[in-house]
C-alpha cells in the first residue's frame, strides 16, 4: 500500500451471491474511501438472520484477520443481525469491529427532540428480537417494521429472483411508512445492509433523517483515520 493512500475499511461478507448496486454494503462505490472484502463461507443470510451462526465464530475471526493482513484498519459486516455477536466477536478481533447499523440507535435516540424516537426497518421483523438491541446498548422496545416475507428483497437473497429496484423501493417505502404512521418516529434506521440504496428516497418521502450501515461505516472509519489539519 503506498504511504499516502487512505487505509481501507474491511467488510466481512456473508456467503451470498446477488446483484449489489451502488449504495449496497458490498459495492465499493458505496464508500468514500477504499474497502476490502472477505467472505465467510457457510454464513448464509438465513443462517445468520435465524441466529444459527454461533458455530461460525472462528470463521468470522479468521476473516477479520485476513482483512487486517491486507491492510484494513477496522471492520464492519454485511448483516445487521450480527449485532447479536458484537461483544463476542469484537473481543476476539485484532482490529476494532462494528457489526451492525443497530449500534447507532442509542446515539440517534439521544439526538432527537422530546417525544421522538428512532424506528427500524429490518429484513425480518420476526427474527429481530430484543437480544439484538440489548447487545448493542439500544432500547429493546425500539419500534420495528419488517420487509414482507414474500417481497422483493427476500426473493433476491433467498430465492434467486432478479434484482428489481422498483419493487424493492416500494417495499422499503411502505415499511418506512408504517413506522412513520406511529406518530413518534424522529429518525429511521435501516438494519439491512442492502437497503442504503433506498435511504435517500425514504428520507425525501418522509422528511426524516435516515441511518444505515454506510453512515455507521463512514463514522467508524473517520475515527480510525484522523484528519491532519493544516
Amino acid at each position: 500500500m503506498p504511504p499516502d493512500s487512505t487505509p481501507p475499511l474491511g467488510i466481512i461478507m456473508l456467503d451470498t451471491r446477488f446483484e449489489r448496486p451502488p449504495g449496497d454494503v458490498g459495492h465499493p462505490a458505496s464508500w468514500p474511501f477504499p474497502v476490502l472484502f472477505e467472505t465467510v463461507r457457510g454464513a448464509t443470510a438465513r443462517r445468520v438472520v435465524g441466529g444459527q451462526d454461533a458455530a461460525l465464530g472462528d470463521a468470522f475471526v479468521q476473516a477479520g484477520e485476513r482483512l487486517r493482513a491486507r491492510g484494513a484498519i477496522g471492520i464492519v459486516t454485511s448483516c445487521g443481525f450480527l449485532a447479536a455477536r458484537q461483544r463476542a466477536l469484537a473481543a476476539r478481533m485484532t482490529l476494532p469491529l462494528a457489526t451492525s447499523s443497530l449500534m447507532q440507535l442509542p446515539l440517534i435516540d439521544r439526538c432527537l427532540p422530546g417525544g421522538r424516537r428512532a424506528g427500524v426497518v429490518t429484513y425480518d421483523a420476526d427474527a429481530l428480537n430484543p437480544a439484538h438491541f440489548v447487545e448493542v446498548g439500544a432500547d429493546p422496545a425500539t419500534p420495528v417494521v419488517g420487509l414482507p416475507a414474500d417481497g422483493a428483497l427476500r426473493g433476491l437473497i433467498e430465492r434467486g429472483a432478479p434484482y428489481d429496484a422498483a419493487a424493492l423501493a416500494r417495499d422499503v417505502l411502505e415499511a418506512a411508512g408504517r413506522l412513520v404512521a406511529r406518530g413518534d418516529i424522529g429518525a429511521i434506521l435501516m438494519e439491512c445492509t442492502n437497503l442504503p440504496p433506498f435511504s435517500k428516497a425514504v428520507a425525501e418521502r418522509y422528511d426524516l433523517p435516515v441511518f444505515d450501515i454506510i453512515t455507521l461505516g463512514r463514522w467508524f472509519h473517520s475515527g480510525l483515520l484522523q484528519t491532519r489539519y493544516r
